[in-house]
């Protein structure tokens, strides 16, 4: 067939190639926004998300070449962009359905590696075919662009050079501009114009196909109009905020006694803070333990503490609402969760909060601490550089004497070698006395090491001398349920850390457990007796 005239220089191919790089790397940073309220943003996800990308990549590709061989016309090419467009413009629409759908029907078939299969199976219907369809784009270009053999090398690196800095900029700008700015939904929705435009300019100035070209306009700006909602967890009402940061996907929901922040973890809430004032009858209360270990509450010297997970604050809160003047500071790495803390949560303004990864703010600190909290744990998103041996020798290197580190360890998990076991003998590696104590009705369970061997004596006598009663008593409830760890043989360390694998594990138990009520109502009462139940 005749060249188009719009391709009679190589330009608008190179732009083809160009933006179709930088479409790919948007839907896996989207993938990545909009699987993590249903299935975390671990690196397990992270890992299905590149996996099926590559698959479909790669798929595309052959696909492509055979194609552009058989029959070398543009307006294929064409197509498939307008086809994936307007796919991709859908996702914000209509994915958490499907992921709603894909888990719904999972939940009651597979009986281990739910997180894993499921995510698998979301990415595969959602993302699949759109990132097939941009997979053929470069062997099609090259097709079409290389007109001789002794300028194939040159063709296929030019091609080769747009994809890669499109697929560089379409890391680095719905990071750090659309995402924080506008939202994952609109980015979806950005990018997507972007190749609906490649298509409608190249099938306008053919004056071809203006009919598929307006069904794709129109589909294009339904999903803008009914697709720009922002929401993916929708299953949440009455949210105070709603927001994306460079990191999390950040909800605040405001109830009747409490306010609640969630993020991307599997199971939402990542801090509460209670608007009664008294104790929480969360971890914070048993955390409250580390304090008093030291000592050194109500001597004339203020405690000094380091929180690396700030969150809302709600410990920081609790600690000077019921210990007084203390000198707390913390590290958050998300500016967006401190600002929040700081709007809703009433976090003490004279609380320092640094916007850093926590093991980073402690290689680049001279500072020493009487408390050192570690509360960076979510479901399976434990960042292993804060879980290895390495990182707890870096904590105790930042304790005065007699110092405590306490970790919000916030998975109840059975058997031997599940993920407590891994960060209870790693820690007790590092240092002389470690203990815990589980919080009664939650998954959290609290860990205490210090090098001082009568850190329970210690808590005992300082609780005595509480004048809170209801504190008093919670403090005298943690010291006599505190079991003390020798330690043993599951280490973590720097080159050897599976924390996500670990996690998994436990996410695995919790869903069957909470699997195992509806299944026994489907089996009973049937799809109607489980709908009624749901709703």
């Amino acid at each position: 067939m005749d060249k188009r005239p719009i391709l009679k220089n190589k330009y608008y191919l190179y732009l083809t190639e160009f933006f179709a790089g930088m479409s790919v790397m948007e839907v896996e940073l989207g993938a990545s926004r909009l699987l993590a309220p249903y299935f975390s943003s671990s690196q397990i996800v992270w890992t299905i998300i590149i996996g099926t990308i590559m698959i479909a990549m790669a798929l595309g590709n052959i696909w492509g070449g055979r194609s552009a061989d058989k029959d070398p016309n543009p307006d294929r090419l064409y197509r498939r962009i307008l086809i994936a467009a307007v796919w991709i413009a859908a996702i914000p629409l209509v994915g958490k359905y499907i992921i709603l759908g894909v888990s719904a029907l999972l939940i009651f078939t597979v009986s281990s590696n739910f997180l894993i299969i499921a995510a698998f199976a979301a990415c595969m219907i959602i993302f699949v075919f759109p990132l097939f369809l941009l997979g053929t784009v470069t062997p099609s270009l090259a097709k079409y662009t290389v007109e001789n053999l002794e300028e194939n090398g040159k063709i296929v690196g030019t091609l080769g050079a747009f994809n890669t800095v499109g697929s560089i900029i379409g890391t680095c700008l719905p990071t750090f501009v659309t995402i924080p700015a506008v939202g994952t939904a609109v980015t979806f929705l950005i990018f997507s114009g972007i190749l609906l435009l490649l298509g409608l300019i190249y099938f306008f100035s053919a004056k071809t196909r203006r009919r598929a070209c307006a069904a794709a306009l129109a589909a294009f700006l339904f999903c803008s109009v009914f697709g720009n909602s922002g929401s993916f967890a929708f299953w949440e009402k009455d949210l105070i905020y709603e927001g994306e940061s460079v990191y999390n996907y950040l909800q605040v929901k405001d109830t009747a006694d409490s306010v609640i922040l969630s993020s991307n973890v599997l199971f939402g809430v990542q801090s509460v803070m209670q608007k009664e004032e008294g104790l929480t009858g969360m971890y914070y209360d048993t955390a409250m333990a580390a304090p008093l270990m030291t000592g050194k509450i109500g001597s004339k010297e203020p405690l000094d503490m380091l929180i690396l997970g700030m969150g809302s604050g709600t410990y920081a809160r609790q600690c000077k609402s019921y210990f007084g003047d203390m000198n707390i500071e913390g590290v958050e790495i998300d500016e967006k969760i401190t600002a929040l803390s700081r709007q809703y949560f009433d976090l003490p303004q004279d609380v320092e909060v640094t916007t850093y990864d926590g093991r980073a703010y402690l290689q680049a600190t001279d500072g020493k601490y009487d408390v050192i909290m570690v509360d960076a744990y979510q479901d399976i998103t434990i960042p292993f550089q804060m879980s290895s041996r390495e990182f707890f020798s870096l904590v105790k290197e930042h304790l005065k004497e007699g110092g405590v580190m306490v970790v919000n360890m916030n998975m109840h998990s059975a058997g031997e070698g599940n993920i407590n076991d891994y960060l209870t003998d790693t820690i007790a590696s590092v240092f002389g006395t470690v203990c815990t104590a589980d919080v009664k009705g939650t998954t959290n369970r609290e860990l205490f090491a210090s090098d001082n061997p009568k850190i329970a004596e210690v808590l005992k006598s300082s609780a005595a001398e509480l004048k809170d009663p209801q504190l008093r008593g919670a403090m005298n409830d943690v010291a006599g349920s505190l079991s003390f760890a020798s330690g043993g043989d599951f280490i973590l360390t720097d080159d050897k850390a599976p924390v996500e694998l670990l996690g998994i594990q436990v996410i695995d138990g919790l869903i069957q457990t909470e699997a195992a009520y509806y299944k026994k109502i489907l089996q009973e009462n049937g799809i109607r007796g489980l709908a009624e139940q749901l709703l």
